[in-house]
């Protein structure tokens, strides 16, 4: 069969951590684990109209006709794994979510092209439980799709000259939903818990927060901008969840956080709960001469 090249939403899931996976339950419950898992994500690939490509690993390669039918599937997929029960270890298995809608070239059963890659990177920087995307593909999406999109960042792709607006996909019920982020707009404060709040030392100015702050280089949407060209444009947040503060990283370079007198801990696509009083850098090391930090004192009496 000729190849052929046409416009598909290839999407990439796979299993978080199955190397630990195997260490904690051992090779044969957990390949029964990982095969339960991709059973049911066949499945839900063929109710939105898509088709498995092939299974690498511990996860598959689907392809999909448009852009919204991706992004339900993904969805679908971290609404159900959710739902499963805790492993016998007592841990849940959680997958990640990589897809993107371009140009491939089709041939027999498989697909190949710049498309593929650029989905499979999504994947790779996905966190557990989460399901990424590009603005290439948000911009596809119909517009009540589009409402369950936040902007991440922009990460650099091999073999890409510029970086890639990276998107997450808010595949919780809205009351499950920390907030609610629409691209290019401001998002609604997450509603305060009364008595909580962070304050934070930024040049010698001290601001106090009781929702989620933002972190970036872009004046635009960030609450705290910082000028160290190695801090991404939009690079980190810290959010209320659960009456904690929560440091997320969002960038490609990493955030730096120090709490207390503990050592420096780096977060990639990752999450730190704060407690108590530290420092916090971005793009790198708070010990780097020259580099821009910001203090943080946490008040949750």
């Amino acid at each position: 069969m000729p190849q052929e090249k046409i416009n598909l939403a290839v999407l990439f899931a796979d299993v978080s951590d199955s190397t630990r996976l195997y260490e904690a339950l051992g090779d044969t419950a957990a390949f029964g684990n990982v095969r339960e898992v991709i059973g049911l994500l066949k499945g839900i690939t063929e109710a939105y109209r898509g088709r498995v490509v092939k299974t690498i690993g511990d996860g598959l390669m689907c392809a999909f006709p448009d852009a919204d039918a991706a992004a339900n599937a993904a969805a679908d997929m971290q609404r159900q794994i959710s739902q499963r029960p805790p492993l016998a270890s007592g841990k849940s298995l959680t997958i990640r979510i990589g897809f993107h809608l371009g140009p491939v070239i089709q041939d027999g059963e498989d697909v190949f092209g710049d498309s593929v890659n650029v989905a499979a990177r999504m994947a790779g920087v996905a966190l557990a439980g989460q399901a990424i995307t590009t603005s290439d593909t948000v911009a596809a999406l119909s517009p009540q799709m589009r409402e369950s999109l936040r902007r991440l960042d922009a990460l650099p792709v091999k073999g890409k000259t510029e970086e890639i607006e990276v998107h997450e996909l808010l595949w919780q019920s809205s009351s499950e939903r920390t907030r609610t982020v629409i691209p290019g707009r401001m998002a609604t404060p997450a509603v305060p818990i009364d008595g909580l709040c962070i304050k934070l030392t930024h040049q010698g100015k001290e601001l106090t927060f009781r929702d989620t702050i933002y972190f970036g280089r872009e004046a635009a949407g960030n609450h705290v901008v910082m000028a160290d060209p190695m801090t991404s444009r939009r690079h980190a947040k810290i959010e209320l969840r659960g009456g904690r503060f929560v440091l997320i990283d969002q960038s490609a370079n990493g955030t730096f956080a120090t709490l207390g007198s503990g050592g420096e801990i780096k977060l990639r696509r990752e999450e730190l709960i704060l407690h108590g009083s530290g420092v916090i850098a971005f793009g790198h090391s708070a010990s780097n001469p020259g580099a821009e930090t910001v203090r943080f004192a946490c008040d949750l009496k």
